[in-house]
């Protein structure tokens, strides 16, 4: 199972006024090898209380570091502090990387890539950029950008620089809320209706390999219907959701089961990580997350809402009902595997295993 390490900042770059990209040097020993696109776990304790949080590294195979960008959200505890109080020498605590919104980078390939980044999103899709333009010489990368206004463009330089060095290879269109520019196409909010629009005028989605996602739910949604209407399969679209509404507040849960109940008020899980497995009871109402930290437990865990997938584990007997799954495929599912933090058990009997 993935630790906590303690990572030393080395130095802090505001890329927005609201946005810092930090630079982070592992612990000697401590294996951080990442994948474009993938992210890393923080947790820092505020006032008593452990928070976890997961930002996407925004650096290419390439460059020789390890950074993430992280943009401050309003009320955001660590986000604040990281804009805010963070200095070099600090330390922070991480897991190594995770994440499954990657490629495998090919240099023999002549790919076509279409990525659509909204806000905060183009973190993972910056990383995912660098590395295939700089690995795969003969794959080209169009980019859909949305903000707000030009103040909010995260890496605005970055990608312009991108765009210099490999001419003719990166293509970036600028989707702006409130400011206006010289086509109206490229004003307003990226949704279903607009990229019909640039799929009529701009973009060839017959010609797509792959299409790479990441923002905010809504806009994700509307990007992948409009791509699925205009002949794209589905296995080749990707997906990264950077927040959810229902990390604002507790999930509706269901009702505990009649099975549940009667198996003396709650559901007998075995829990195997790190090749033990300990034996505790869910509590009706209860997740198996929740479960396992109420023992003191260390199972992983970040988001808590079903976006992340760090406390993905495999159920190997028994049942559980997810409330909510942004991270996992229909056949990961299918294979047992099931993301601890929303799921409750259907029956008085339940097995898990982080290891798998």
């Amino acid at each position: 199972m993935p630790r906590f390490h303690e990572l030393t900042v080395t130095a802090i770059e505001r890329t927005i006024r609201d946005a810092v990209v930090v630079t982070l040097r592992p612990p000697e020993g401590a294996d951080f090898t990442f994948r474009p696109g993938q992210y890393l776990t923080f947790r820092r304790d505020f006032d008593g209380q452990e928070i976890r949080r997961t930002y996407s590294i925004c650096s290419g195979l390439d460059d020789g570091l390890l950074q993430v960008g992280i943009k401050r959200v309003e009320g955001g505890a660590f986000s604040t502090f990281a804009n805010a109080d963070l200095r070099v020498g600090d330390t922070l605590q991480a897991m190594p990387p995770m994440g499954r919104f990657t490629v495998d980078i090919d240099p023999a390939a002549a790919h076509r890539y279409l990525a659509f980044a909204g806000g905060s999103g183009i973190t993972p899709l910056l990383s995912l950029t660098r590395s295939i333009l700089a690995r795969e010489p003969e794959s080209r990368v169009t980019l859909v950008y949305a903000n707000r206004s030009i103040a909010s463009i995260m890496f605005r330089e970055e990608i312009e620089d991108l765009k210099n060095l490999h001419m003719g290879r990166l293509r970036v269109i600028h989707v702006l809320e409130h400011d206006a520019q010289d086509i109206e196409l490229f004003t307003g909010r990226v949704t279903e209706e607009k990229c019909a629009g640039l799929f009529a005028s701009w973009i060839d989605v017959g010609d797509v390999d792959m299409a790479l996602i990441c923002g905010p739910e809504p806009m994700m949604q509307g990007v992948a219907r409009a791509l699925e209407a205009h002949g794209l399969d589905r296995d080749r679209i990707r997906f990264e959701l950077f927040s959810s509404a229902a990390q604002q507040g507790r999930l509706p849960r269901p009702v505990p089961t009649s099975a549940a109940a009667s198996a003396g008020g709650g559901t007998l899980l075995h829990l195997t990580l790190d090749g033990a497995t300990r034996e505790i009871v869910i509590p009706p109402g209860m997740t198996v997350l929740e479960a396992a930290l109420a023992q003191d437990i260390e199972v992983p865990y970040s988001c808590r809402a079903g976006v992340c997938s760090t406390c993905r584990c495999r159920v190997t007997e028994g049942e559980v009902e997810m409330a909510a799954n942004h991270a996992l495929e229909d056949y990961e599912v299918a294979r047992g595997y099931a993301l601890s933090c929303q799921s409750f058990p259907l029956g008085g009997r339940l097995a898990v295993d982080y290891d798998q």
